[in-house]
């Protein structure tokens, strides 16, 4: 009788363990039969309807207690190794859905043989098994790292200091600006932590802002705040605006200035990015306001108060603040904010709003905004639908409605009086048939206004008719950039789309290579969408489109998952117009490519720092009759209410179009929470600026609080997260960045692209550091504010860091 048939008796614990193993095996069968006939009816892999078969048959007779099912899963499990490698090679996290938990029910398997096949044969096949899965382990762990290994990094260019800086306030011993200065180079000049010495940073002091949610706002924080030093004093604002100087040696608070801006301003998020400092021309230093802290806040008022005492300039608008939504009609609270920096160029504060997006179509306008840095006095007003006007409207009329809106921040050169304006998109982001003409010729532009006048000098747009939310969220760097003819004023240009492109600052012409090239139309505006799209021939930050096989999740279930949603969507590549009929794929999606974090230049060695997202969304229009059946509709109505903490997007009414819109950010599957795309999810990048080329590139966030089912795997793997908040790089030759998902504050060496460096921040990182000295010391110093939408946690603590004293 063959020993197949000779079934062991019941017994124990053993028995039992294998019964249980074969009902696993089979309802896993089930489930892949199923979802595998449903992906080969839409035209996708075949693979998981023979493997749920496959584990069908092995787990009827695994219960059955017969050998023959652990021949067939070994079979199973041989043929998922071969088309695992055939689909994906050897790169490690692609094979990690595919032969992970295969793997461990091969395991199981094998622990099964002496129960399966009882006697010394069951024993030796079970002993042979494990030492054959050793060796595959062993042999495959080794082949996959070789595979896997990072490129060797190119040679940093070398140094050059010619680069001029044309901003006022230069970063050095200080930080006086967002950016470092209003070049937004984000670089520092300090050299006393390196890459050989950085090990033994130290943490030198923490401070609080206090500022944390009420139960009203509760999953709507992200201070996301740089602060700025200047002097003798460090200053910040706190999520909702409250102003705060420190010493900047100690972290002892000299004074702090309280706004009472209410939750129900709150926009999206409560955030402040970072504050202005401005020292009066010719003002006496012990002059009241001489020199003055100057921010914009939630409630949309522009305010400023004494850097010294924290009091408000009673000269500056009405007591020491300006309403900045005169003029602009209806603005029900949370519609109207800013929320970063305002930039000042020869003596004009410069401005922009967030408007809180996709609420309606009729949304609050987008005008841009320039007063008297002293007097607060309203210098201009750019409504971009009203040309001819060049200030505020006669009386009855407001500024024009549903106008694209800069809410990041802008840079300026101070030497040609021209201040840059990232602009985002018009109101009803996925919607483009109502937009005018000068709506479609300036949204998802960079325009540089003469700061003087308020009048455009010149833009570039860099997506047509954009309804991909992909609004310019980076703050423009300024450089001088190495031509044929020399050195060139320029200003670097991130973008969502991850292309970056190299712009003459002076006249908006490309300094390097941008073509027009076809992109995919259709969608439910057909007529709307631009055949072509500019694409940069300098640099770009985004991976190729995704393919079936680009599908990711825990186990080949959800990956399978995952996969069914892919061919269910529309996705025709890069630019897939919107749809409502079904769900259609945006990739990169609204997130980046790059954010709000921008890019840091080290000027001296003329080498680009660019972190980015690499995620898809998975969006649908949602026809009108439908979403108020949902109940979505817009902040100002009460059956709207305010904003949960869901992602932006996820359920936004579009109200006055004929479409709301639903995100899925990141394109994220329900229950586990993971996300359908492979990692890596973020990176960063050195690029030389000179050419274009990549000197490094590498995943960049960890997994240790990342996880299925929000559970944290605590595993140190740079698995590539999400992030916001950017990057600060110094002539010492480190870059020093936080911004992802795994609440770390890292160092890195410009010249290798390896972590040197790292501590365990108290709450998320989303935002960018900055680094400046004090009495010979250099310090580096965080935001560890959390970020409702990274879902990380939320805190309130200022964090410096340096060296042991001497």
């Amino acid at each position: 009788m063959p020993f197949d048939d000779l079934k062991p008796p019941r017994r124990g614990i053993g028995w039992l363990a294998v019964v249980i193993l074969g009902v696993v095996l089979g309802l896993i069968g089930i489930a892949l039969t199923i979802g595998g006939a449903w992906l080969v009816a839409l035209r996708g892999s075949p693979y998981y309807l023979l493997a749920g078969l496959g584990l069908i048959a092995a787990g009827i007779f695994i219960a059955r207690r017969r050998v023959l099912g652990a021949w067939i899963y070994l079979a199973v499990f041989i043929a998922t190794l071969v088309w695992a490698v055939w689909e994906v090679g050897l790169q490690g996290w692609p094979l990690v859905p595919r032969i992970v938990a295969p793997a461990v029910l091969m395991l199981l398997v094998i622990a099964a043989m002496p129960v399966l096949s009882p006697g010394r044969i069951g024993r030796r096949m079970s002993l042979g098994g494990l030492a054959a899965f050793a060796l595959l382990l062993v042999v495959g762990g080794v082949a996959i790292a070789q595979a896997n290994r990072p490129a060797a990094p190119l040679a940093l260019p070398e140094p050059d200091s010619q680069m001029v800086e044309p901003a006022l306030l230069t970063s050095g011993a200080d930080w006086p600006a967002y950016g470092g200065s209003y070049s937004a180079r984000r670089y520092s000049p300090l050299t006393e932590i390196t890459p050989e010495n950085v090990g033994r940073l130290e943490r030198v002091w923490t401070a609080h802002t206090g500022d944390l949610p009420s139960a009203a706002a509760a999953g709507k924080y992200g201070a996301e705040t740089t602060p700025l030093k200047v002097g003798g004093s460090l200053y910040l604002c706190s999520a909702k605006n409250i102003l705060i100087a420190l010493d900047p040696a100690t972290g002892k608070e000299r004074w702090r200035y309280d706004p009472k801006v209410p939750d129900s301003a709150i926009p999206y998020t409560a955030a402040c990015r970072s504050v202005s400092y401005y020292a009066v021309p010719g003002a006496d230093p012990a002059e009241a306001c001489a020199t003055r802290i100057i921010e914009g806040t939630l409630d949309a008022r522009l305010i400023a108060v004494d850097a010294r005492n924290g009091l408000p300039c009673e000269g500056f608008g009405k007591g020491g603040q300006i309403d900045t939504k005169a003029n602009m009609g209806s603005t029900p609270a949370g519609m109207v904010s800013i929320t970063s920096a305002p930039t000042i160029v020869r003596d004009v504060i410069v401005t922009g709003h967030q408007i809180l997006d996709g609420q309606m179509r009729d949304a609050p306008s987008g005008v841009i905004l320039g007063y008297d840095a002293k007097t607060g006095e309203q210098r201009w007003a750019w409504d971009l639908a009203r040309p001819d006007r060049t200030n505020a409207p006669p009386p009855g009329e407001i500024y024009t409605r549903g106008t694209p809106n800069m809410w990041t921040t802008a840079s300026g050169d101070e030497a040609l009086g021209l201040v840059y304006l990232p602009l985002g998109n018009s109101a009803a982001d996925y919607w483009s048939s109502s937009r005018s003409p000068l709506e479609r010729a300036h949204s998802t532009s960079l325009v540089a206004l003469d700061v003087t006048t308020g009048q455009p000098a010149w833009k570039f747009q860099t997506v047509h008719n954009d309804v991909w939310d992909y609004d310019l969220g980076s703050q423009g760097t300024l450089v001088d950039f190495p031509t044929a003819a020399g050195l060139v004023p320029a200003i670097i240009l991130p973008s969502k789309q991850g292309d970056i492109y190299v712009l003459d600052r002076r006249t908006g012409r490309p300094l390097t290579g941008v073509e027009e090239r076809k992109v995919p139309t259709g969608g439910v505006e057909p007529s709307e969408r631009s055949p072509t799209q500019p694409f940069s021939r300098y640099h770009t930050l985004r991976k190729a489109d995704l393919t079936e096989r680009s599908m990711w999740g825990m186990s080949p279930i959800d990956q399978m998952v995952c996969r069914i949603q892919f061919q269910r969507a529309k996705y025709d590549g890069f630019y897939t117009a919107p749809t409502a009929d079904r769900r259609y794929i945006e990739y990169p999606g609204y997130n980046g490519g790059s954010d709000w974090g921008g890019v840091a230049v080290d000027a001296r060695r003329g080498v680009i720092v660019a972190n980015y997202n690499d995620m898809p969304n998975y969006n649908r229009l949602v026809p009108r009759a439908e979403a108020d059946a949902k109940g979505w509709a817009p902040r100002s109505e009460a059956r709207g209410g305010s904003l949960g903490s869901g992602a932006e997007g996820a359920g936004d009414p579009q109200a006055g179009t004929p479409y709301a819109i639903d995100v899925n950010a990141g394109w994220r599957l329900p229950v586990t929470g993971l996300l359908c795309k492979e990692p890596p999810y973020g990176g960063i990048r050195a690029i030389d600026l000179k050419t274009g080329k990549t000197l490094w590139d590498r995943p960049f966030g960890s997994a240790r609080t990342n996880g299925p089912f929000g559970i944290p795997s605590m595993l140190p793997i740079e698995i590539g997260t999400p992030n916001n908040g950017g990057a600060v790089v110094t002539a010492g030759g480190l870059v020093f960045i936080a911004a992802a998902t795994d609440n770390l504050i890292r160092a890195i060496d410009l010249k290798t692209g390896k972590t040197v460096w790292k501590d365990v921040l108290p709450a998320g990182g989303q935002a960018t550091p900055m680094t400046y000295e004090v009495n010979g010391r250099q310090y580096v110093a965080i935001m560890a504010g959390g970020h409702h939408f990274m879902e990380t946690p939320i805190g309130d603590a200022v964090i410096a860091y340096a060296l042991p004293a001497r």
